[in-house]
């Protein structure tokens, strides 16, 4: 009787288990009773973050809402719709002056024909003359197909109820010279432009200091420059004044070109 007693009870553990097994259960052992139960977690696919833009907008000043308005009569005057001159080496083949219709002057390069491309970008108003009228800053981006922005700068006062321009400037293309800022302070025009003693000489070019290389995109320099109209042209004021975009508490470089050439000279 003990030894049919003791096979049933083997026979009774041999079947539970036989079943666990059939039905995909687990006998555990003692061994494993306390081991920690770790959960499967499921796949989360994330997506890359994107990095954000590290090119700044480098017409920020330019087209904000400053002296966008004046109450003088040239205030009302359209500057989409007219007739403008190009500074020597922009012109079209025909040299004839170029006209805006509603802010654009479409780009045509074929063998016949090569005119260039504006368009209108912002006017900006105050008196720079002492005539106690504002003048008309009117700035038109000239369209080369890519991403350059180089810009030429009008100046109109107002006369026999018509504008007249005194004076225009073609400035570089971002940190190569590109134009920042204008305004007026003290009656004298302030004209910051991207880049290392950056300042405007005639009508063509601006001034620059040899070496001042760096990627477009993004000025480490811009160069403040001040203009007075003595009746017939306006002539620079002071000095040039060289500030870093990077360190804005570092002090300006004064007459830059002057420096470097200084700099140089007791070099040798």
């Amino acid at each position: 009787m003990k030894i049919y007693v003791q096979i049933t009870a083997a026979f009774l553990l041999f079947a539970t288990a036989f079943l666990f097994s059939a039905c995909g259960g687990t006998v555990e052992t003692a061994s494993s009773e306390n081991a920690p139960v770790v959960p499967v977690q499921p796949t989360v696919k994330t997506e890359p973050t994107p990095t954000p833009s590290l090119i700044p907008n480098l017409q920020t000043e330019l087209t904000d809402d400053r002296h966008k308005t004046t109450a003088a009569p040239i205030g009302a005057f359209d500057f989409k719709n007219y007739k403008y001159p190009l500074p020597r080496g922009w012109q079209d083949s025909d040299g004839k002056e170029v006209e805006l219709i509603n802010g654009t002057r479409p780009m045509e390069m074929t063998e016949e024909v090569e005119r260039i491309g504006l368009s209108y970008v912002t006017t900006k108003f105050f008196d720079v003359t002492a005539d106690g009228q504002d003048e008309a800053f009117v700035v038109l981006k000239i369209e080369t197909g890519g991403g350059a922005i180089p810009q030429i700068v009008y100046v109109f006062q107002w006369k026999d109820n018509a504008p007249e321009m005194i004076w225009y400037f073609r400035t570089g293309d971002r940190a190569d010279g590109g134009l920042k800022d204008i305004r007026a302070e003290n009656g004298e025009a302030v004209i910051e432009l991207f880049g290392q003693d950056r300042y405007i000489i005639g009508e063509l070019d601006t001034a620059k200091v040899t070496g001042d290389e760096e990627q477009l995109c993004c000025p480490t320099f811009y160069t403040r420059s001040r203009y007075k109209w003595n009746g017939n042209v306006f002539q620079i004021q002071g000095k040039r004044l060289t500030f870093s975009t990077v360190d804005k508490t570092a002090p300006p470089i004064e007459n830059m070109v002057e420096w470097v050439e200084k700099q140089n000279s007791g070099k040798k």
